[in-house]
Parts: C-alpha cells; sequence; structure tokens
C-alpha cells in the first residue's frame, strides 16, 4: 500500500495513475513576491527503479529542485507528488525531508568530523538489535568499498572517501528514494567510474530509486537511465542520454551534452547546408582535408585532449570545432576543406 502523507498534508487524497515521482506547474522562489524564479514551471516525471540525472550549468536551480522533491523547500506554486500522495514540506513537518527519501549534499554537513567511519553510518541505526546494526553497517561499508576505513576518523579521509561514507549513511537505513546534489564531484577521475558502477548495481539490486544533479554531462552519460536538462529555472529537455545526444531539441542541449557547433541559418550555408533554422553539428561530425585554395577553411589549432585532438577550424565568418582520434599531419595555418557528414536543423 503506498505511504499516506495525509498525517502531515491534512485533506490529501492519493492521485492515481501518475509516475512515481510526479512535479506539476513546479515553481520556487527565494525572496517572496520576486520575479525572479528559481524554478519555473516545471513538469516532470520520474520513473520508480531508475537513474534519473538532472543537469545545467552553475546556477540553473538543479539543487533547487532537489530540495523541492525532497520537501525542504516550499513551492510558489504547484505540487510534487511521491505515490500519489504530496510530499509534505517544512509548512507540515518539523523536521523536513520525506521519510521514504534520502539527501546527500554536497558539503557532508551531516558526517561527524571527530567520528570514525563505522560511528557515523551505525548511528543511523536503532540499538533495538545491536547483532543486526552491526551486520548492516559492516555490509554497506564493504559493498561502498570502505569498509578498510572503518575505525578511521572523518576528519582524516578524503574528499572522495567522505562522499562514500554519506552515501553509507544516507543507504544503510534502505530509504525508496536517493537524491544525490553533485555526488562525483570530490571524487577522484580513477575512482569515479568504480562508484558509478556500485550505485548503478545497488539499483538493479534493490529497485532503489535515485536522482542525482551533476554540472558535468560526462559524469552522468553513462549512468543515468533519464536525463533532465535544466537552464535559469527551466525544464528545456528530457529524455534518455542516447537520444538527447543523438536528437537534442535545443541549441543548450546540443551544447551541454556534445559541445556541439551552433550555427545560424546564415552560418550553415557557408558549408552549403540549406536550413531556415538553427542548426547543429556534433563536433565528431566535422572532418577536414588539406586544401590546395586559399578560399577555404584554414585550420588555427590543434588541442591535444589525451585520447583525441580538438581541431579549431576558421574563415572570414565562421569557427567550427571537430574531433579527430588519430595525429594529424596537417599543420596550423594550412588552409583546410571541412565535410559534414551530418546535421540536426531545429
Amino acid at each position: 500500500m503506498s505511504q499516506s502523507s495525509c498525517q502531515y498534508v491534512p485533506f490529501d487524497k492519493e492521485v492515481l495513475g501518475l509516475p512515481y515521482i510526479h512535479l506539476e506547474n513546479l515553481s520556487f522562489s527565494f525572496l517572496e513576491n520576486s520575479e525572479s524564479l528559481a524554478v519555473q514551471q516545471a513538469n516532470i516525471g520520474i520513473q520508480e527503479g531508475k537513474i534519473t540525472a538532472i543537469i545545467g550549468e552553475s546556477g540553473s536551480g538543479k539543487s533547487t529542485l532537489l530540495r523541492l522533491i525532497y520537501g525542504l523547500l516550499e513551492p510558489l506554486t504547484g505540487e510534487v507528488r511521491y505515490k500519489g500522495w504530496l510530499v509534505p514540506t517544512r509548512k507540515d513537518k518539523l523536521i523536513p525531508g520525506h521519510q521514504d527519501m534520502k539527501l546527500v549534499s554536497q558539503g557532508f554537513d551531516d558526517l561527524n568530523t571527530f567520528a570514525n567511519v563505522w560511528d557515523n553510518v551505525a548511528s543511523q541505526l536503532p540499538n533495538t538489535n545491536i547483532e543486526a546494526k552491526q551486520t548492516k553497517t559492516a555490509a554497506i561499508l564493504k559493498r561502498l568499498r570502505i569498509d578498510h576505513l572503518a575505525k578511521k576518523r572523518i576528519a582524516d579521509i578524503s574528499g572522495g572517501e567522505k562522499q562514500r561514507v554519506a552515501i553509507c549513511r544516507a543507504l544503510v537505513n534502505d530509504p525508496q528514494v536517493l537524491l544525490m546534489d553533485e555526488p562525483f564531484n570530490q571524487v577522484d577521475a580513477s575512482f569515479r567510474d568504480t562508484l558509478q558502477q556500485d550505485i548503478k548495481q545497488i539499483v538493479v539490486e534493490t529497485g532503489l530509486t535515485i536522482i542525482l544533479v551533476s554540472h558535468d554531462p560526462t559524469e552522468v552519460l553513462a549512468l543515468a537511465d533519464d536525463l533532465i536538462v535544466m537552464k535559469d529555472g527551466k525544464i528545456l529537455d528530457q529524455g534518455h542520454p542516447r537520444e538527447l545526444y543523438e536528437r537534442p531539441t535545443n541549441p543548450y542541449t546540443a551544447l551541454l551534452l556534445a559541445k556541439s557547433n551552433i550555427l545560424s541559418s546564415t552560418d550553415a550555408k557557408l558549408l552549403q547546408i540549406q536550413s531556415d533554422t538553427t542548426v547543429i553539428i556534433h563536433q565528431e561530425w566535422v572532418s577536414i582535408t588539406a586544401s590546395e585554395t586559399t578560399h577555404d577553411f584554414t585550420l588555427t589549432d590543434i588541442r591535444f585532449r589525451g585520447f583525441y585532438y580538438e581541431l579549431v577550424i576558421t574563415n572570414h565568418a565562421l569557427q567550427l570545432h571537430a574531433i579527430s582520434t588519430t595525429p594529424v599531419s596537417i599543420q596550423v595555418g594550412q588552409p583546410v576543406t571541412v565535410k559534414i557528414a551530418q546535421y540536426i536543423s531545429l
């Protein structure tokens, strides 16, 4: 049976047929009666047992939206429903935050700096069954690969290790929904993929629903089942990562996910592309060959990016960026001919 919110929200009635977590016309402002909205008319459906990532540049409203879902903030308009019931907010509960959800924030504010890792996690469980408490604590520390840190103080471990402790604290009570604000921010690149795979496996095994926030799409493209793109408090796009990458519906999504070349219809004509709308060209769709004329584009820069090279190509009116996975024989300053394999007209 669905958990009712009417113990906190009087006269609320369950609404059937909604997504697992449902946001309708949700708006929020930090200033009363302000026209500047941190979240504007958000309408979202979030699936059960999936990983949903909210992405966007800093200040886009991602973290605010996460706190609205959890019930830490009071919406200006609209509502958040979980399993058909309203999510209670700070006006409904003395201690805000939905009982079926756990939030892992960026600053590790909940961690006891001078207690050890074991105690930080075990403190989330009651003392009614000491054996069960020890078993659950040991299991979650092992699952997140930090059992070897059990006796270390929080003050003595790295930022990435603190992140794992914070996730353990959130998971040890078996929440239905885990909310994470920039969970990979302080995790070393070498351990980031391992942590992502651990989280993904937990979702597969337990059916946990995860909503996370990230300003870096590369962190979540391989992790998320669903992406929500935000800009200036507005929801611009929602869909599967591959779908949004290959068929973005607006220039911002293409720029955020693929660092695409965004061209006006006038600029597109310089590449013999006829379009009356904005044209999107991913960098991997651009290739170059040496040109014997001086009327084409010029290779103006080659930037080594590790496993690929970023090429900057310009002419009198246009600059393009391309990707090459092999060393480029053309020298900087040489004229080149540009070939576009495909493009998207919006």
